[in-house]
């Protein structure tokens, strides 16, 4: 794609971003607070799980001290942006949300044991602390794992390569505890009698999962465009394993946070799963089943199927899509109103989406393709299965 042709592109995306901004804006007063905060906390969850788990991504790579992916690693870096340029704003924005759509912060609470006992947890100073927490925890994240890893390629300094190693086994408790606290805070705790001790566990399959499908997708964009040379089947192989095997791992988290809650039968749990396997519910959770599981599974389980750029980029997307559908089959069923799609849902798909593309694709620019300052480039390229 050359220059004149990529600015048209982004001239289009621009214009939709702004089409979809009008719309979003215009959502507010046509369907009220309520259903609008929805679809913020939605995409502010989707796009947190993106951007972490690509920063997860850089992380594991660092603490396992892998060499096949580093050749790779400059995607994942690009992508965890997202962190700072979108969750940053989108967190301080959300937190309007929090009288409007939290439940606990209502009068009737008050007349609930079971939100009552969680007080201490679930209130609004301590809410906005940890929120602020988070970001300023994923802002930092990135200046330590990112930002020096740009610097390298200037530099060529291998310290940089042992302090990564280094502050990733940090990330990886700062990830862990941060991930499941915006899990339990923006999903979970909109139904607050609602409880489950896989919750978190779940939430990071589909972060991890998410992080892997844009890395995948960062890869083929620039393969197609020749600007991956040396980049050999062997490293896609590993990309596509890494899809395949994480797509079982959230079928089994699923499945088993599903199954112990209805063998234990237990009113504070079962009436969460009850509520989205009635009505229009019933066919959501079942298109989300076969398309999060089942058809990324079948597609990758072939070795040649992990080879092909096509192929993955195609599972890429599905990932990403039944992602999505997951968290709102998670978020949606609160409004209380079924099955809820309409022009706001599709003002604020149009909104964030072409934003979202179109900062990556300036993000992709950004730096060298590869890590060219770490020592371990060449062996990575070197990589053979």
């Amino acid at each position: 794609m050359n220059e004149r042709t990529g600015g048209s592109v982004n001239k289009v995306l621009s214009g939709i971003a702004v089409a979809g901004a009008l719309g979003v804006a215009a959502a507010y007063p046509a369907v009220g607070a309520s259903r609008f905060w929805t679809n913020w906390v939605l995409w502010f969850v989707f796009l947190a799980a993106i951007g972490l788990g690509c920063m997860f991504v850089v992380a594991l790579e660092h603490t396992v001290e892998s060499v096949w992916s580093v050749p790779l690693r400059r995607i994942p870096e690009r992508l965890s942006g997202i962190a700072v340029w979108f969750l940053l704003p989108m967190g301080l924005v959300a937190l309007l949300s929090i009288p409007v759509i939290f439940p606990w912060t209502w009068s009737s609470a008050s007349g609930i044991p079971m939100i009552v006992k969680k007080e201490a947890w679930l209130n609004t100073p301590f809410f906005v602390i940890r929120v602020l927490v988070c970001l300023a925890l994923w802002v930092f994240s990135y200046r330590m794992l990112v930002t020096g890893s740009f610097k390298q390629d200037e530099t060529r300094d291998p310290m940089f390569t042992v302090k990564a190693r280094w502050f990733s086994r940090i990330f990886l408790i700062i990830f862990a505890l941060t991930l499941t606290t915006v899990g339990f805070d923006w999903i979970s705790s909109l139904e607050p009698t609602w409880y489950s001790d896989m919750f978190g566990v779940y939430i990071f399959a589909g972060t991890f999962l998410a992080g892997l499908a844009a890395t995948t997708l960062g890869a083929v964009y620039l393969l197609r465009r020749g600007r991956l040379k040396g980049i050999t089947e062997d490293h896609l192989y590993n990309l596509g394993g890494y899809m395949f095997a994480f797509t079982v791992f959230w079928g089994y988290i699923g499945f088993a946070q599903y199954m112990l809650q209805w063998y234990g039968n237990m009113p504070e749990e079962v009436f969460w799963f009850k509520q989205r396997f009635t009505g229009g519910w019933l066919a959501v959770s079942i298109v989300l089943g076969v398309g999060h599981f089942f058809l990324p599974f079948l597609a990758l389980i072939s070795r040649s199927a992990k080879r092909n750029l096509t192929r993955l980029r195609w599972v890429a997307l599905c990932i990403l899509f039944f992602e999505f559908l997951d968290l709102y089959w998670m978020i949606f069923p609160t409004l209380g109103k079924g099955v809820v799609l309409g022009w706001p849902e599709l003002a604020f798909a149009v909104f964030f989406i072409s934003l979202v593309v179109l900062w990556s694709r300036k993000a992709m620019t950004k730096g060298a393709d590869m890590p060219v300052g770490d020592p371990f480039l060449k062996e990575g390229m070197e990589f053979h299965l």
